[in-house]
């Protein structure tokens, strides 16, 4: 019976922090109206040998990207800084270490001129290896500096052929950086070797993968991702936490990313003034194969580590990010001079990696942090999470207990009639 009460409790109380972390948004809403830096986009095209196959619409795939890079220039926010960066596209030859350092960049990441930048796409011709490992290196230097949207479009047609350098292990890299550069793929035609590669390097980074078939959908789709990089977003700020809370980085309402290992306990450190409450809440993405049946905990604790409340989620293998939230309301002071008292957030989870994944860099982990004036009664939402939803409970079994007592007096009478006929 206890066991359930807990449960139950755990439940409510996570569905109520989670449910406060997204109507009250106090620190995302800081940042985006904080100046930021131009955004900046580089469209990293596969031009390699295979880009002559003809099975776009009947024309090249080769000619298909032109094209769509002609009318996504022609519509290009002019507040948006781009950049095209080949991989592939100079080196005839069959020497693979060669090759493999094939990768350049037409055009600077910079304000856009149109007409030079068509002219440059316009010299390209299917030529040589597909090193898209170090294509991304490179392109991710490109868009170094500054705090505005930085994002990377990958079209390619196959699967990179310069390894063991893993494309998708530099993806990780890249993301582990903390520079909040993002890497969209499209594969034009692709197989299911390509498409797993290509997927694998999006989701290292919080990007997207697309198929391609057409002219028409790879136009639609890159345009798309450039304009995106002109909407006002909220922009992570990389964080390192520490493996205790007496060296933990202390942090403000805000959004911030970081790098947790399998298994690794990560801490940060929050103060709260009397009157205040603290909203929490991470996620961490499974960026690589994991094995099935894991959890992430979320908990708040004093600097002696006594706990005050936890959030926690388990998960199964059905999703590649896993939640958890929780939420503190620190009591007011009738003294007007009361210091804020310290929280320690400790997060830990219980990934573990299959046999042959890598386990470095850490897997992405997003965390949010809100202090917040608290409710008029801190106790509203102390119980548990469920805030003046208790009310309501209450209400429903006083509700639940008069309806059984009433439906019990109904069956008796309809009894004693019955026996009396």
């Amino acid at each position: 019976m206890i066991t359930r009460q807990r449960l139950a409790a755990g439940v409510c109380a996570l569905l109520a922090a989670l449910t406060a972390g997204i109507a009250f948004p106090t620190g995302a809403v800081a940042d985006e109206t904080a100046e930021q830096a131009a955004p900046k986009v580089e469209l990293v095209l596969d031009v390699s040998g295979s880009m002559r196959a003809r099975d776009i619409d009947g024309g090249s795939r080769m000619s298909a990207a032109k094209q769509a890079f002609n009318e996504v220039l022609d519509a290009t926010p002019e507040e948006v800084q781009l950049g095209i960066r080949t991989l592939g596209a100079n080196y005839r030859g069959n020497d693979r270490k060669t090759g493999c350092k094939d990768t350049a960049q037409l055009y600077p990441v910079g304000t856009l001129d149109r007409t030079e930048a068509k002219t440059a796409v316009a010299t390209l011709t299917p030529t040589g290896w597909t090193p898209i490992g170090p294509a991304l290196l490179k392109a991710a230097g490109d868009l170094d500096g500054g705090n505005g949207t930085r994002r990377i479009v990958l079209i390619s047609d196959g699967e990179d052929t310069c390894q063991p350098l893993d494309p998708c292990e530099v993806a990780r890299e890249i993301a582990a950086k903390g520079i909040g550069l993002t890497i969209d793929t499209l594969g034009l035609v692709p197989d299911a070797k390509t498409r797993d590669q290509l997927s694998c390097i999006a989701d290292a980074t919080g990007g997207t993968y697309t198929s391609v078939q057409h002219k028409e959908e790879l136009t639609d789709r890159v345009g798309q991702l450039v304009k995106r990089a002109a909407d006002p977003v909220v922009t992570p700020v990389a964080v390192e936490g520490a493996a205790a809370c007496t060296s933990a980085p202390a942090l403000k309402s805000g959004l911030y990313t970081d790098r947790e290992e399998f298994g690794q306990h990560r801490y940060y450190r929050v103060d709260v003034k009397p009157g205040q409450e603290l909203r929490a809440s991470v996620s961490v993405a499974a960026d690589r194969e994991v094995n099935p049946d894991y959890g992430v905990l979320l908990r708040a604790v004093t600097v002696h580590g006594r706990e005050i409340v936890r959030g926690e989620a388990a998960g199964n293998g059905r999703t590649d990010v896993i939640s958890t939230g929780l939420r503190y309301p620190k009591a007011e002071s009738d003294d007007e001079n009361a210091p804020a008292e310290t929280v320690c957030l400790q997060m830990s989870n219980s990934f573990s990696a299959a046999s042959g994944v890598k386990t470095t860099p850490g897997m992405p982990v997003e965390l949010t942090v809100d202090v917040v004036d608290g409710p008029d009664q801190a106790s509203d939402v102390a119980s548990f999470g469920l805030g003046r939803g208790w009310w309501l409970l209450g209400a429903l079994v006083l509700t639940g207990f008069l309806a059984g007592v009433l439906w019990g007096w109904v069956s008796r009478l309809r009894i004693a009639v019955w026996r009396t006929n």
